[in-house]
């Protein structure tokens, strides 16, 4: 059985790849198939001749005291045949192979940065699967954000989290999750990022809901905050839009731990931060009272945003710690245990004057009898 020469010659211009290489993947993979036969002799070994395109199954012969002897030629009956299709396979394979190798070498490049696409009918309901062109990338579960939503047809934006080379293919993870993703949106809006006038220094997020946005200038007269949000809000609120609406807060990076961390409580005031402990970054943080629900936020998710972005255990405190609001419930128990403590020491004292005037009477008493006695003597 032969194959072409001329033909590989001008696959392996077309995809620019070594002949060798392709000759060397078709000789495996008819060695592969000779082996698995019955019949086949030991380290039988397939050869293509680079001139005719011949391909033969060279086995070599020994002698009784394992000296090498001779080559010999096997073909078992009908391998000719099984010989087509291997080599088939093996063009296909290799061109596989080598289109898989080509996204993984285009996509990587993409790795850290913001890509768009469609989403398609996918196989499994937990996974967002996504044209890229030319190949597919794939949002899971745990890179998805739980409010949004999609349907077949849809453009998306996705971060670009790894691309590796898989058992079936290519494997491009995406993710709508990811704090660098609103970072990366940022700087498709800012042109201060792009060109160095403004760096984002920080971000910290619970997808969805809120994020936090740490920014500085490194020109003088720049302002980092101004640029990120834009005329009439502009660029903010473009990026709120692709996040579906996800609140952000902007705050300005500083390299002194008390400044960052007040800004990192935006939008609650702080009337004064201490460093506790600088090593283990902690501080502890005063604000007015009634900016306490703030600063802490609901369910606690401003606090903790503030302590991601700055890197710092952050312990809030009011400063005029007000008494606790007490629920009508509470309050009527209260009364009522105060109404069963003020009886119980009434009765106390009735009972401690009604015992002293007992006593008042049984002394008055003796004393009088005492002076009877004393006159009838």
């Amino acid at each position: 059985m032969s194959v072409d020469v001329d033909a590989l010659l001008a696959l392996t211009v077309e995809k620019n790849i070594p002949l060798e290489k392709l000759i060397n993947t078709i000789e495996n993979f008819v060695t592969d198939a000779y082996l698995a036969l019955p019949d086949a002799m030991p380290k039988g070994r397939s050869v293509l001749d680079r001139t005719t395109g011949e391909i033969l199954i060279h086995v070599p012969l020994f002698n009784e005291e394992g000296v090498y002897t001779e080559t010999i030629t096997h073909m078992p009956e009908g391998f000719e045949q099984t010989i087509k299709q291997v080599v088939r396979k093996a063009l296909k394979e290799k061109m596989r192979a080598l289109k898989d190798a080509d996204v993984v070498n285009q996509f990587s490049g993409n790795v850290g940065d913001i890509i768009s696409g469609v989403v398609l009918q996918g196989r499994d309901a937990s996974v967002i699967y996504v044209d890229l062109g030319g190949a597919e990338g794939k949002i899971p579960a745990n890179e998805a954000v739980p409010t949004e939503s999609y349907k077949h047809g849809d453009r998306i934006k996705a971060f670009v989290v790894n691309v590796v080379q898989g058992e079936k293919g290519p494997e491009i993870t995406l993710s709508r999750t990811h704090p660098l993703f609103v970072k990366s949106l940022f700087a498709l809006e800012v042109p201060e990022i792009k060109d160095g006038v403004v760096e984002i220094m920080g971000v910290s997020r619970e997808p969805g809901q809120r994020s936090k946005v740490a920014v500085r200038a490194t020109r003088s007269g720049v302002s980092p905050k101004g640029a990120l949000i834009g005329p009439g809000g502009a660029r903010s609120q473009a990026v709120i839009t692709e996040l579906h609406g996800e609140k952000i807060d902007i705050i300005d990076y500083s390299e002194d731990p008390a400044v960052y961390v007040a800004n990192a409580l935006a939008p609650a005031r702080v009337s004064s931060v201490e460093v506790v402990d600088l090593e283990a970054k902690s501080a502890k943080v005063v604000v007015p009272d009634f900016q306490l629900s703030l600063a802490i936020g609901k369910d606690g998710q401003n606090a903790r945003l503030a302590a991601r972005l700055t890197g710092w255990r952050i312990d809030i405190h009011p400063d005029k710690p007000v008494e606790r609001l007490v629920k009508p419930s509470e309050a009527a128990a209260r009364q009522a245990r105060e109404a069963e403590k003020a009886l119980a020491e009434a009765e106390a004292k009735a009972a401690a004057a009604a015992e002293t005037a007992r006593i008042l009477a049984e002394l008055n008493a003796k004393s009088e009898q005492f002076g009877t006695e004393q006159s009838s003597e």
